[in-house]
């Protein structure tokens, strides 16, 4: 194991009452895991595996703070996630969890770290698919020009006409917007087509 020259340089400016906890933490992480790589991140002490955050520590004016990568993963009887990590501020060694909690911690998150990518959360929940109003159906079976440009359109310009004739709350405003769909649709333009060139 190579320590990180960065972080003796961290732990030594660290408070008085810090430095013992990130001794601590350092040295839990390379008896657990011993090929585990030392880095800064962000301005402080990080622990990998293969280049794979495993836990972060950070050392403040009154408190420490303990966060491992994938936390919210973890079974732990500390749990304060939050944004000093899964064990809140740390202002004492006694505040660690004991030994035997925080090594099986540094294992199982070292594994998540190295065999199992993070899910990833849909930015958004895909759409339900857009219907077909029976009077837009009608009217584009009236005009074959205008239901092969709807249909050879791609599913983005589809929609937006779908959705501009289904959400007419009265059926005046409906058999308009049919209307004009029909006429566009037939000259081969997308709904938005006035702002294309803008």
């Amino acid at each position: 194991m190579s320590r990180e020259p960065r972080i003796d340089a961290y732990i030594a400016k660290a408070q008085p009452f810090a430095r013992p906890i990130l001794e601590k933490v350092r040295e839990r992480v390379h008896a657990v895991l011993p090929d585990a790589e030392e880095t800064i991140k962000w301005g402080m002490p990080a622990y990998t595996i293969g280049g794979k955050i495993v836990l972060i520590t950070a050392a403040f004016k009154a408190h420490t703070a303990l966060n491992f990568w994938r936390g919210q993963e973890l079974e732990s009887s500390h749990s304060s996630v939050g944004a000093m990590g899964q064990f809140g501020k740390i202002r004492s060694v006694d505040e660690l969890p004991s030994n035997d909690e925080f090594d099986r911690l540094i294992r199982e998150a070292a594994e998540l770290a190295a065999n199992v990518p993070a899910a990833r959360k849909a930015k958004h929940p895909p759409k339900p698919p857009a219907e077909l109003h029976p009077d837009f159906a009608a009217a584009l079976d009236k005009s074959p020009p205008a239901r092969a440009n709807l249909e050879a359109s791609p599913p983005s310009c589809r929609r937006e006409y779908l959705d501009w004739v289904a959400e007419a709350k009265q059926d005046a405003t409906r058999q308009k917007r049919i209307a004009t769909a029909i006429e566009w649709l037939a000259e081969g333009k997308r709904r938005n087509w006035k702002y294309e060139s803008c």
